[in-house]
């Protein structure tokens, strides 16, 4: 009877450098990818250019995402996952109200909207979704739709604080969102000329954190609001 031969399975330290590896190659393939998409569009971006930007070979991006449409995906969940929440875990550390929480939280998505990035993501949807239906679920999904979870559970802590007073969290975040794209986001979408500076932003944003908390805010922070 033949002797069974011994299986060698692979360490721990084998399996978390594996691990290690493949995230390192999913990092380089989103940047790749996000680059070709902001340079020419999603209809004009292809998965050969995609792989020579990030370097890597077609069967490996194939490994990753099975197709342009998910990979698209992947790069919209990962520029708001990259950029947004941590804008909203910075927001509370240094305010005093809640209006300047919500202020410091407008000054930062505001500043991450007016980036080349998201503005030349915006116009590929708008311009593209026509065409691409799936397209624009993947947007609102992935992008809009993650930003909007995030911003729902900042304004369910400060509801939990006392500050805030709404029974439609969700309703109270899209208009927050909203007013962040007033004034400065949307003419600069455009390419409108209007002054962008980071005094001009901080301006913009104080005065939609203390509109926020006139909204939303119990009447302790409103007074406190108007007194700031």
């Amino acid at each position: 009877m033949n002797k069974k031969e011994e299986i060698s399975l692979p360490t721990t330290e084998e399996r978390q450098e594996e691990s290690v590896s493949c995230n390192a190659k999913r990092r380089q393939i989103l940047d790749g990818a996000e680059a070709i998409f902001l340079e020419s569009g999603y209809e004009g971006a292809s998965m050969s250019q995609i792989a020579c930007r990030a370097r890597v070979s077609k069967g490996t991006l194939y490994n990753h995402f099975e197709n342009k449409a998910a990979l698209f995906g992947a790069v919209i969940e990962d520029l708001s996952r990259s950029k947004l929440a941590p804008a909203i875990c910075q927001s509370h550390l240094t305010a005093i109200t809640c209006a300047e929480a919500f202020a410091q939280l407008a000054e930062r998505f505001i500043s991450i909207l007016l980036q080349p990035g998201p503005l030349r993501l915006y116009r590929i949807i708008v311009s593209e979704a026509p065409h691409f239906p799936d397209l624009a679920d993947t947007f609102w999904r992935h992008g809009f739709g993650r930003t909007l979870s995030t911003m729902t559970q900042w304004i369910e802590f400060w509801i939990e604080r006392g500050a805030i007073r709404t029974d439609d969290p969700v309703f109270a975040a899209e208009q927050f969102m909203a007013l962040c794209q007033t004034r400065l986001v949307q003419r600069k979408r455009f390419e409108l000329p209007i002054d962008s500076s980071e005094e001009q932003i901080r301006f913009v944003a104080g005065r939609i954190g203390k509109a926020f908390v006139a909204i939303y805010g119990t009447e302790a922070e409103q007074a406190a609001a108007r007194q700031a």
